[in-house]
């Protein structure tokens, strides 16, 4: 962008959606969309506010600003990142490299968690690997009545979750630094969920796209992505209540992985759901107790 050129906010627009475009692979639509998100947030303006002034010359600061966030993505860098926020289950939750970008696909396990905390009974949710704390606090504010306990190894990702938690109002979660279960209380839980690693450590999406700018940590799990999910259902029945769940996230083609490590374990009511594609996403299963 010139110094003496004059950049109407459509041509802006129109130039930063053909740089996305070529730059990522992306198709026009989405590169558009992306372009609007990043000149909404330069400017401080909706996108309503973009289309109604299409033609409005933008001052060289606001065309600089623009430019700054447009040259990140085309980086690669993710637009959560760039943002610092995600929307998830209807609340923007602040988002850093130190955890995983909330994902759409995800308001399943919260939905799944939610329909089985029926009753008026108090109950007590563990979350294990909470990154940004997306699920325990959409499950938290759901059900104020519940005790809410997430887990991270990652002590930056806790302080981003509990940020989290007091932006958002959530004053019944409570937030521990630990690898699973190994630093927790005594206590036992209504119900466990997880949106743990799950990636295969040699998938080459992990080199691809947002994947590379995300913690590697949070997304790889051993050869066959599954070595995360098998030390949580393990570890289930020595945390949960009797009639107690235990429910996960897994990979598309995890599932019946999933419901035998679930059965191994003595699981019951093993389940499995599929997100809005199609594809088979959540896993759970019931703890009867110990006979």
């Amino acid at each position: 962008m010139g110094r003496s050129q004059v950049v109407t906010v459509a041509g802006l627009l129109d130039d930063a959606t053909a740089r996305l475009a070529t730059a990522l692979g992306l198709e026009r639509r989405e590169a558009r969309l992306e372009a609007q998100i990043l000149t909404s947030r330069a400017l401080g303006v909706n996108r309503a506010w973009l289309v109604a002034h299409d033609l409005d010359v933008l001052r060289e600061a606001q065309s600089e600003a623009v430019e700054a966030l447009v040259a990140r993505r085309e980086l690669g860098e993710p637009v959560a990142y760039i943002l610092g926020e995600k929307e998830f289950y209807g609340r923007l939750f602040r988002v850093t490299p130190d955890v995983l970008i909330p994902r759409p696909e995800t308001e399943l396990l919260v939905e799944a968690a939610l329909q089985r905390l029926t009753g008026n009974q108090p109950a007590r949710v563990l979350d294990l690997g909470t990154g940004s704390g997306c699920v325990a606090i959409s499950i938290a504010l759901a059900r104020p009545d519940s005790e809410v306990l997430a887990v991270d190894t990652s002590a930056r990702a806790v302080e981003i979750a509990m940020q989290n938690a007091i932006q958002l109002g959530a004053q019944n979660v409570r937030f521990f630094v630990s690898d699973w279960y190994s630093q927790l209380p005594a206590m036992h839980f209504d119900m466990i969920v997880s949106n743990p690693p799950y990636i295969a450590s040699e998938d080459p999406h992990l080199v691809k796209g947002d994947l590379i700018h995300e913690p590697r940590h949070a997304l790889a799990s051993g050869s066959e992505g599954l070595d995360a999910i098998r030390v949580i259902v393990a570890g289930a029945p020595y945390r949960l209540q009797a009639g107690g769940w235990v429910i996960l996230e897994h990979g598309y083609d995890q599932s019946e992985s999933c419901q035998t490590i679930f059965t191994e374990a003595g699981l019951e009511q093993v389940f499995t759901l599929s997100d809005l594609a199609g594809q088979t996403r959540v896993t759970g299963g019931q703890w009867q107790g110990r006979q």
